[in-house]
């Protein structure tokens, strides 16, 4: 299977269709693509949560501007990015690494700190922003695993955030929706989009080659 031929193939579906779910092993590699992208300083910054409740995502649908996919489609990814890089959070990543590659080296436990001493300090504002960026490369994954297996996925910016973290419970957690991703297949007779060329600048106009 050829790479940008499946990027080709994918598109941002419109209408999907509810009869058609995607098999839990796909979303399963789906999500596994998700969680294996890199981060910054390889912290994780984020979570997803997978919602297949058709009530929920009914109400996912709600505060994300009545679009039909997330309940057309059969699986949302909710991308949640940290709300701040804290001391314990940072810790935990390196308890785990040191259980990971059998125990705390002085490297690793020197690099921890340096971490612990810059990151906190920055503020919430600059490290939501910082978290939701590494959320987006996770989101980059999933999309492209998606396209791999030939599961239509739509990524998702237009809903509130604030209804969104809500609904989840995800403020309680320290965390903030930054993307959705509906998972699902297209439903080829009713998407408009379907048949419409794929869109896009062309190489000259997008690369500066500097040789």
């Amino acid at each position: 299977m050829d790479l940008i031929e499946q990027l080709q193939w994918r598109y941002a579906t419109k209408k999907m269709d509810p009869s058609r779910p995607v098999p839990e092993a796909t979303v399963d590699r789906i999500v596994e693509a998700a969680r294996l992208a890199p981060t910054a300083s390889g912290l994780q910054p984020f979570e997803l949560v997978l919602v297949t409740n058709p009530e929920l995502r009914g109400r996912l649908r709600t505060a994300a501007n009545n679009q039909s996919q997330l309940v057309d489609g059969s699986h949302v990814l909710v991308f949640a990015a940290w709300d701040d890089y804290t001391p314990e959070r940072i810790t935990r990543f390196f308890e785990l690494t040191a259980h990971e590659r059998g125990g705390m080296t002085e490297a690793l436990e020197a690099y921890r700190k340096r971490l612990v001493d810059s990151l906190p300090p920055r503020g919430a504002d600059v490290n939501f922003a910082h978290t939701a960026k590494q959320a987006y490369i996770a989101l980059g994954f999933a999309l492209t695993a998606a396209a791999v297996e030939q599961v239509d996925a739509t990524p998702m910016e237009g809903f509130d955030p604030a209804a969104v973290d809500a609904l989840l419970g995800l403020r309680e957690r320290g965390l903030r929706s930054v993307a959705l991703l509906v998972l699902g297949h297209r439903d080829a007779d009713g998407d408009w989009l379907l048949k419409q060329k794929k869109v896009r600048r062309p190489r000259e106009a997008f690369v500066t080659e500097l040789r």
